[in-house]
């Protein structure tokens, strides 16, 4: 029976999706540590954003056609494990090549966990609930922010970044516990089979609610990526206003993602356009304000609030068109989050990198997305068309 209320399972997903945000995200905060100790650019070191999301962009869906015959249960534990030991390999990385490996193997593990796990949570609840299951799940991802990532930044100030990633492996030893503990083995829909999950990509209103995602979203590892050498090259802030200047930014994350999922379950079109359009003037403001230190604090809290609350919107409107493999579609649509993170990771290093420098970050990270608001628009049309009919 689907329950009207916030099933527990649902926060246990919150808490894996808290570990496994943390390891994506946390390298924004010791990004500069990283390139110094390595000696590296910090465009090179922006670089592990983009192997890290290329590796859930083409491994994602790979892993969750094999994976979805198995119990779900059984799954995300394993994919915890896999977790566990892409951490530690980062924190004993003595390398550039290794933490880019490392990195590699960590970002497997997102696709299929996301994907399997936003299935399992609109599995347990009922329909009027599905977008706020996917928001709640998806929060483990804003609470990242707010704690896990300036919480690492933190850690890697005092102690070292590769400190920071035993402390993630902590935290992915910490979830798998209470997957194996609290996560039932029956009670879920049985997977479909790989043929019949493929299938559905058939649907072409399926390809363009992923092409909304890859195109709306990759403005935002463009700028977040590179916060801290923004805030402290341009702005004038010191390397420990950064773990603060996260903390902002991952509150208007956790505020952007609850009125995400609200506004979805009223209205998913009218929401994908307002949030769409509400990031890309977030994105503009940032560029304005990097000259004032308050202003800019300001801006980047507007950018988080913005920029999360589209996440619930494109996830739930992908699985609304994914029929019969919901699984693979939920799957592909973290892979498509990730392709345009990759995407923005190699964008900001270029910028960063190039005469241009790290002020001109905010505005390059407007020109993707306005496509993608493009499309929004032309999806919400033929969604809407047969009710109109």
């Amino acid at each position: 029976m689907k329950s009207n209320k916030m099933p527990i399972q649902v926060w246990i997903l919150t808490l894996a999706a808290f570990a496994i945000g943390t390891a994506e995200f946390v390298i924004a905060g010791i990004l500069p540590q990283i390139a110094q100790s390595l000696s590296i650019t910090e465009g090179q070191a922006g670089y592990l954003i983009s192997a890290y999301a290329l590796a859930i962009v083409f491994g994602g869906p790979i892993l969750t056609i094999y994976l979805a015959r198995f119990n779900k249960k059984a799954v995300l534990a394993s994919l915890m494990v896999l977790f566990i030991v892409g951490n530690l390999m980062s924190a004993f990385a003595a390398n550039y090549q290794v933490l880019m490996w490392s990195r590699v193997i960590t970002g497997l593990v997102q696709g299929p966990f996301y994907g399997i796990g936003a299935v399992v949570a609109t599995s347990l609840v009922s329909e009027k609930l599905a977008g706020r299951a996917v928001g709640q799940m998806f929060a483990g991802l804003t609470l990242a922010n707010v704690l896990g990532v300036p919480g690492g930044t933190w850690i890697g100030l005092e102690f070292g970044w590769h400190v920071t990633f035993l402390f993630v492996a902590g935290f992915g030893l910490f979830a798998m516990i209470f997957i194996l503990s609290g996560i039932q083995s029956t009670g879920h829909t049985e997977a479909k089979s790989s043929a019949m999950q493929l299938k559905a990509f058939k649907n072409p209103m399926l390809l363009m609610s992923l092409a909304i995602t890859v195109f709306a979203w990759s403005g935002f590892m463009t700028l977040y990526g590179y916060i801290a050498p923004i805030a402290m090259h341009i702005t004038g802030f010191n390397e420990n206003a950064v773990t603060w200047i996260l903390v902002v930014v991952g509150v208007g994350l956790i505020i952007g993602n609850t009125l995400g999922g609200r506004s979805s379950d009223v209205n998913l079109q009218k929401a994908s356009v307002y949030w769409a359009l509400a990031m890309i003037v977030s994105l503009v403001l940032v560029g304005l304000a990097v000259n004032n230190q308050w202003l800019f604090v300001a801006a980047v809290f507007v950018f988080g609030v913005a920029s999360f609350a589209n996440v619930p919107a494109m996830q739930l409107r992908v699985m609304n068109h994914g029929g019969e493999g919901q699984e693979l579609a939920a799957t592909a649509n973290i892979s498509a989050f990730n392709l345009a993170n990759a995407f923005g990771g190699l964008l900001g290093g270029i910028v960063i990198d190039s005469q241009l420098g790290a002020s001109m970050i905010p505005f390059a990270a407007v020109v993707i997305p306005v496509i993608g608001l493009i499309v929004i628009v032309a999806a919400n049309r033929r969604e809407l068309r047969p009710l109109m009919a």
